[in-house]
């Protein structure tokens, strides 16, 4: 149906030229941000569950249009409207509804066990990622580059491992458990060092210098990757 496309375009294709999708793409952020202030206050207020009331009445509708519109996105014909709800953005947009539903009903005791989940509202900050172009290029670049990543990830963790080992054995009385050393070469390799856990040893020293200019390198190796990537996806987006 033609009012389908219509409301397809709108609400699923971020074109410029198009002054409703434009308005839509912003009022839902502008929601999503205001969506956020109830996490923020410790005790509700009629404020506050007003406003979760509103924006969950409008994350419900919009969620509806998409699933009626979801063969145009996902073009399977009838399978789409099956399938929609197990896309990555749609599960994204149901935990951030669910916790809310209470407020619609809640005499239905199913419903009041969704108060146990209150705290997956904060997955409504990720919905912001369907109207971020940047965000949406950010996880273009990681799945490009996410060969590349995984190198380097393994070599992190590979260094922890065999770090936390070492330490475990050399200084039994500072790391009273194998965990407390994989945190100890966490924070060693990240640079961060927060100095609740030090090396005494002169072999512990050592390994902890060794740790903060290999986390230099491990910092810096995805950092170089992703802005690469960032950089030839933003120069071919230009190109087009």
């Amino acid at each position: 149906m033609k009012w389908r496309k219509s409301l397809y375009d709108i609400i699923e294709v971020a074109d410029e030229q198009n002054t409703l999708s434009k308005l839509y793409d912003w009022m839902m952020m502008i929601v999503i941000v205001v969506s956020i202030i109830p996490l923020a206050v410790r005790n509700a207020n009629e404020l506050t569950q007003m406003l979760d009331f509103v924006t969950v009445i409008i994350f419900i509708i919009d969620y509806i249009l998409r699933l009626l519109t979801a063969d145009l996105k996902l073009k399977k014909g009838k399978k789409s409207f099956a399938e929609y709800p197990f896309t990555p953005m749609a599960v994204i947009d149901l935990v951030s509804i669910l916790p809310s539903v209470t407020l619609l009903n809640s005499s239905l005791k199913l419903l009041r066990l969704f108060r146990l989940f209150r705290t997956f509202r904060v997955f409504r900050v990720f919905k912001v990622i369907r109207y971020s172009k940047s965000i949406n290029i950010i996880i273009n670049v990681f799945k490009k580059q996410r060969e590349a990543l995984l190198v380097v990830g393994g070599l992190a963790i590979g260094y922890i491992v065999i770090s936390a080992l070492i330490m475990f054995n050399v200084e039994p009385a500072t790391f009273s458990s194998f965990f407390d050393a994989v945190y100890w070469a966490t924070v060693s390799l990240t640079t961060v060092g927060y100095g609740d856990i030090y090396a005494v040893s002169t072999i512990g020293k050592v390994i902890t210098m060794l740790s903060s200019v290999f986390g230099i390198a491990t910092v810096a190796l995805p950092a170089g990757i992703v802005t690469a990537g960032y950089m030839e996806e933003i120069n071919k987006d230009e190109s087009l």
